[in-house]
């Protein structure tokens, strides 16, 4: 078997604000936004991996209490979101606070070989950020 990453789903509470931090803070392109009876699903993805795509809904597949389940984990911050990898992090940080994004750890260096960031998005999923370690040659 072969597998490879397709698409991931991020569940936001309102996709007008997800919208705007994905394509103009973090500055991904859209490729589809489709809705349906209050639903929507907005696709965006970087234009450096056209063959991997992130959909923001703020679609639940269940009744009202499931609804309500996911508006109150969405609330809390317990949702994870997705994991980023740039080649400059602190330029990418430093873009991240001029937009206003939330900060929730700047730049540090992890003790399994990686400098990484985290910020929330405006559903309060934790977006992080990581730099690729340097190879010593």
């Amino acid at each position: 078997m072969n597998l490879s990453l397709s698409t991931c789903f991020v569940q936001v509470h309102d996709p007008d604000q997800a919208l705007a931090f994905y394509r103009d803070v973090l500055g991904l392109e859209v490729r589809n936004d489709v809705a349906n009876e209050g639903s929507r699903w907005i696709t965006v993805g970087a234009e450096s991996q056209p063959e991997v795509s992130i959909v923001l809904s703020n679609y639940v597949d269940g009744g009202p209490e499931d609804n309500e389940l996911m508006a109150g984990l969405l609330a809390k911050g317990a949702l994870n979101g997705v994991h980023f990898r740039t080649d400059d992090l602190d330029t990418t940080f430093e873009q991240l606070v001029a937009a206003g994004a939330e900060i929730v750890q700047e730049p540090t260096e992890q003790f399994w070989g990686t400098k990484d960031c985290a910020v929330r998005d405006p559903s309060g999923n934790m977006v992080r950020i990581d730099q690729p370690p340097t190879t010593k040659s």
